[in-house]
């Protein structure tokens, strides 16, 4: 007799990383390829971070932390939110994650249960919703388009039929790089407080924006949760680690899912974190050269037939509509990494209904690696 399988393991695949998998394997194979297909920095760590963990290594025993981190590391985090927010966090409400997915689960865990229904925008991160629905969270998609600036507003929630448990917002925003006016927030935290709906911010990519500062939804409801991680502005992906801001109704549930689900994050990763805070001036060179990459492609893209691109605000990617060149998004992909070696991540993977339209671009990598993409694929277009 077959054994069973669970059914909540039948989510779909983040289809980036099997993009990844094709062009390791084309570059593997001797060919050059470009990578503007993963949403990771280029560069390392930086050095104080690493400094501080070839110190940990030598001097710390790199055992076990309590379910929520290291105090010293949590006052950090309280610290940043004080001096960039003007908002007071207690370190008790902060939870140290393995990275920003450890987050997500915490924060699904201990406010859904299965049956409710959680909103997002659409396009967005393909995990919310295939964690949400390995959790038996009903998922309710926003459609959003550049007229919102791919974002969710009042009026588009108020389009959805069906009661709302939650919303999940992103400003930042992966795919579109896309932000949340500072009113466009205000605004979203008094629809869901008026309506009972548990918003969760996503906010991994504030630090890495290009016209006007992210503001945390911590400024405007303070019954949200917040997730936020090291991989992006701080440039530490592969530590996993993140961090979990929560209101006080949920911080005994929230220890309890973190001591049982991961015990506790990365220790080695949480030492050397606590240097992080220091290290703006490093990290804001990776952000101006994000920055000069962003400007590049937008002007330069359209020339290579990509005409119809998002107004990337922060983080670093441009979802672009290619509905005038191909109505399937991963056969396209497919065939510009084959042609041209440019690697770049098909739109179903943020929009199951409308991204075989769409595309995204990273443009995480060195400016000398967007200026060869670029060439490549106008190269590509003139040769029809």
């Amino acid at each position: 007799m077959a054994l069973k399988a669970a059914k909540r393991g039948l989510i779909p695949p983040f289809i980036v990383m099997d993009v990844l998998r094709a062009a390791n394997k084309a570059s593997a194979a001797g060919e050059d390829i470009i990578h503007l297909e993963v949403g990771q920095p280029s560069t390392p760590a930086p050095k104080m971070v690493l400094d501080g963990a070839r110190g940990a290594l030598d001097k710390d025993l790199i055992g076990y932390t309590d379910a929520f981190g290291v105090p010293e590391l949590r006052e950090k985090i309280a610290g940043h939110y004080k001096n960039t927010y003007a908002v007071d966090i207690s370190p008790n409400n902060i939870c140290i994650t393995a990275g920003s997915s450890g987050g997500f689960i915490l924060s699904f865990l201990s406010s859904f249960d299965a049956g409710d229904r959680v909103a997002l925008a659409s396009p967005g991160y393909p995990a919310y919703r295939n964690i949400l629905s390995a959790l038996d969270v009903e998922v309710i998609n926003i459609e959003t388009s550049p007229e919102t600036n791919y974002q969710p507003t009042p009026e588009l929630l108020d389009n959805v039929k069906e009661n709302i448990d939650g919303l999940i917002i992103a400003s930042p925003s992966n795919p579109s790089g896309t932000m949340i006016s500072e009113s466009g927030l205000k605004d979203l935290a008094d629809y869901c407080k008026d309506r009972g709906i548990r918003i969760i911010s996503d906010e991994i990519y504030h630090g890495i924006t290009f016209e006007n500062a992210a503001h945390s939804m911590a400024e405007f409801d303070d019954e949200c949760l917040i997730v936020n991680s090291f991989s992006k502005y701080y440039s530490m992906t592969g530590w996993r680690l993140g961090w979990l801001v929560f209101p006080d109704q949920l911080s005994r549930s929230i220890e309890c899912l973190a001591q049982n689900f991961f015990i506790s994050a990365p220790t080695l990763s949480q030492i050397a974190a606590i240097k992080a805070f220091d290290c703006t001036d490093e990290l804001d060179l990776n952000v101006a050269r994000y920055r000069v990459n962003r400007d590049l492609l937008l002007k330069e893209l359209p020339n290579a037939g990509f005409t119809e691109l998002s107004h990337a605000e922060g983080a670093f990617y441009i979802y672009a509509d290619v509905s005038h060149m191909t109505d399937d998004s991963n056969a396209f992909c497919q065939m510009i990494l084959k042609e041209t070696g440019v690697a770049i991540t098909p739109g179903v993977d943020f929009d199951s209904g409308r991204g075989k339209r769409y595309v995204r671009f990273s443009f995480a990598g060195s400016t000398a690696d967007m200026e060869m993409a670029v060439s490549r694929l106008k190269a590509l277009q003139k040769k029809g």
